[in-house]
């Protein structure tokens, strides 16, 4: 049986131990309804993805005066912590679980995909009776690495797949994006969002664009960092964060996806904030992502 929480509105989630993956989201829409607002849009979709999220140029780790081969699969670049990332793998549920809260573990050894360090990670999934689904995650390690995690999951408020997200209207919570080469690895540029395609400060239909754009979110702490809502279902999600960025994806028909992280290939540019991650300093993050209907 599938792991599953459940909140006293009927609504739940349901996971899987591949990839810690958030496989289910069903919440009522505003009549009353209940359906599955996660798409299963294939590949990484649902999983926590690490030890690195997004992509590292070249397949090289900059660290402490050392340079660090990672093993590539997008080209000559690591994507999503290379070809066995940890959403290809099976992760463990801990003890303790329960209706509302569970954890899963993963172990990392040193040289994992090319990565220093042992590292253990857990994800913490909680389900509120508030339609909240919140997911904390945690890292630690037994010598200076990188880590950069997000859940990569994809979203249509209708609940159907087939469904055309183009009228979602969209607000991000950002005045800063992340321009990118060819290759989709940043440039090291952070640039406003005033006068192009990528502003969503206010709020506006998500439209027929594809978009794949990190941005800056600014501030510390859990905040607001964007919210989506559909017209024909009353449904809406919010997405709190204490990540510096959220990447907007549309690149999957009938599915969005709002993925908090890091910034994408950090260890190239030091003006980007530090994904490094020490033996005295674990790595903490916590994102809501929070459902209601109207």
């Amino acid at each position: 049986m599938a792991p599953e929480l459940e909140n006293v509105r009927g609504e739940r989630v349901t996971f899987s131990h591949d990839g810690a993956a958030i496989v289910e989201i069903f919440v009522l829409d505003g009549q009353g309804n209940i359906g599955n607002v996660a798409m299963a849009a294939g590949g990484s979709a649902g999983r926590v993805v690490g030890r690195f999220a997004n992509r590292i140029a070249g397949g090289e780790l900059p660290l402490d005066g050392k340079t660090y081969r990672l093993l590539t699969n997008e080209g000559t670049n690591t994507l999503h912590g290379g070809p066995d990332g940890f959403s290809k793998r099976a992760w463990a549920i801990e003890d303790g679980a329960t209706d509302r809260s569970l954890t899963f573990r993963i172990e990392s050894p040193d040289g994992d995909q090319g990565f220093p360090g042992a590292v253990t990670v857990r994800v913490t999934y909680t389900f509120g009776d508030d339609s909240a689904l919140r997911i904390d995650y945690e890292a630690t390690s037994d010598a200076p690495t990188v880590i950069n995690l997000t859940n990569h999951a994809y979203f249509n408020l209708t609940g159907d797949s087939g469904a055309s997200i183009e009228n979602v209207q969209l607000q991000v919570e950002s005045k800063e994006y992340l321009p990118v080469d060819s290759a989709l690895i940043p440039t090291g540029e952070i640039v406003s969002v005033t006068g192009t395609d990528r502003d969503f400060r206010d709020v506006r239909a998500i439209g027929t664009m594809p978009y794949d754009v990190t941005y800056v979110l600014e501030g510390a702490g859990l905040r607001p960092a964007a919210q989506a809502f559909d017209a024909r279902s009353g449904r809406s999600v919010s997405v709190e964060t204490t990540e510096p960025a959220i990447q907007l994806y549309t690149g999957k028909p009938g599915a969005f996806a709002l993925e908090t992280e890091h910034y994408p290939d950090a260890p190239h540019h030091p003006n980007f904030p530090s994904t490094e991650l020490t033996p005295d300093n674990p790595y903490r993050s916590t994102t809501i992502y929070r459902f209601s209907a109207s």
